[in-house]
């Protein structure tokens, strides 16, 4: 599965023919049934792309490793798809192994935990029981180790690049997406109190950085 990006119709032209070129010198061709063009744009832009004589779809949506994009640049369909995904094996689980007169209160949680809802016990104390770390803490957890990772890649690396690009226009009416390196300092200063003009020289520090998301202790339980 390949994948080419730019930021022009007449860029993104150039590539694919300089890709299809190299795949008919080494033998092979592009499959222009399995290839589709799609515009990361909120409005409907054309982008009309050809290999040879043949112009391939364009589409709103498509999926690529896995990850499904959309021509908004929005997540909120990926998300809803992955709780999908994961709802079907657990209910697939809970038919084939889960005894039906019990209920578990977290179905992720080890069975010896198993109980009613009549015991009326809070996920946090069963958690805490068993030693299992809160999801949102896993969660924070690894967008800051994504952020380490980002800070010590070297410059030119496709991931770096993304993180910090600014995109050019006017933006929609309405109030502007939170930028994710905006999120994450944010998380990281209530986290773990580290200012933002410092987080990317912490967090560049790999040692440093991973003993602090060892330490990092989970959210206060809010009831």
């Amino acid at each position: 599965m390949w994948c080419l990006l730019a930021s022009s119709a007449c860029d993104l032209q150039l590539s694919l023919d300089q890709f299809a070129a190299a795949c008919e010198a080494a033998g092979m061709k592009i499959s222009t049934s399995k290839s589709e063009s799609m515009v990361l744009n909120g409005k409907n832009v054309e982008c009309l792309l050809r290999v040879k004589e043949e112009i391939l779809p364009q589409v709103e949506e498509f999926k690529y490793l896995g990850v499904l994009f959309t021509s908004e640049g929005r997540m909120e369909q990926e998300v809803d798809r992955r709780i999908g995904a994961a709802s079907a094996v657990m209910q697939t689980l809970h038919r084939s192994v889960v005894v039906k007169r019990l209920t578990c209160r977290s179905s992720f949680l080890p069975s010896p935990m198993v109980m009613s809802f009549g015991d009326r016990v809070r996920s946090s104390a069963i958690r805490k029981e068993l030693g299992v770390e809160p999801l949102l803490l896993r969660v924070e957890r690894s967008q800051m180790r994504w952020l380490g990772h980002l800070g010590r890649m070297p410059p030119g690396r496709l991931p770096g690049e993304v993180s910090r690009a600014c995109p050019s226009g006017r933006r929609p009416p309405g109030r502007p997406r939170t930028h994710w390196r905006d999120y994450v300092s944010r998380l990281a200063w209530e986290r773990l109190g580290i200012p933002p003009d410092e987080l990317e020289e912490v967090a560049g520090e790999r040692e440093v950085w991973a003993s602090l998301l060892r330490l990092l202790p989970p959210r206060p339980d809010p009831g």
